[in-house]
């Protein structure tokens, strides 16, 4: 379980490829304390620290991963948030966040606002019932709250500290994101549904 606060950029040094699924090398300030078998939040995605040198981690995203989420793309020089799972003690910032991907998102428009920066992103239809005006999301990992809600699409208001601090400040329009809704939201769904 994480929050969707950014504790670290990383930055993808290598990518190989082994039958259907990817391993990617990863430097960040927070790696050389990772521990073999320790969940790590990678642009929302929960995947398992397998090996650390130094400064370096290793993981590895199965196939199931590499077709639900946007690391399909990644390649070495790649920016990934980084945060570490939830501690009992630690204060939730966030919102509740698993670091499993429901879908992708794609970056529709980018708007700089003198001093903080709207970003407009377009979603998959079917998850429309999960996206609400100031609800939570998960994007790339960040905790953020939803505005200006349509049938396919949403905004998000960047602060100048998340901008500088996550890899939002590298998104282009058209980019691909990792999407996580609200899991409250996605259990409510399901009760109220009847399926």
């Amino acid at each position: 379980m994480f929050t969707g606060i950014i504790e670290s950029l990383g930055h993808v040094t290598e990518v190989s490829e082994s039958g259907s699924n990817k391993t990617f090398w990863i430097e960040s300030p927070l790696s050389s304390s990772f521990k073999i078998d320790q969940s790590i939040a990678h642009d929302g995605v929960c995947l398992t620290v397998e090996e650390v040198r130094e400064n370096h981690h290793r993981v590895t995203a199965v196939a199931e991963t590499l077709r639900k989420t946007a690391l399909h793309q990644w390649k070495p020089g790649k920016e990934v948030n980084l945060e570490q799972s939830l501690l009992p003690a630690k204060r939730l910032d966030g919102h509740f966040v698993q670091g499993h991907v429901d879908a992708t998102g794609i970056c529709k428009k980018i708007k700089d606002e003198n001093g903080s920066h709207e970003f407009t992103f377009h979603f998959p239809k079917k998850f429309a019932s999960l996206v609400i005006e100031k609800g939570s999301i998960s994007l790339n990992g960040i905790s953020l709250t939803i505005f200006d809600v349509k049938k396919n699409t949403f905004k998000v208001a960047i602060i100048p500290y998340t901008f500088g601090h996550t890899n939002l400040q590298f998104l282009k329009e058209d980019d691909e994101v990792n999407l996580e809704f609200d899991i409250i939201g996605k259990y409510i769904a399901k009760i109220t549904s009847g399926k």
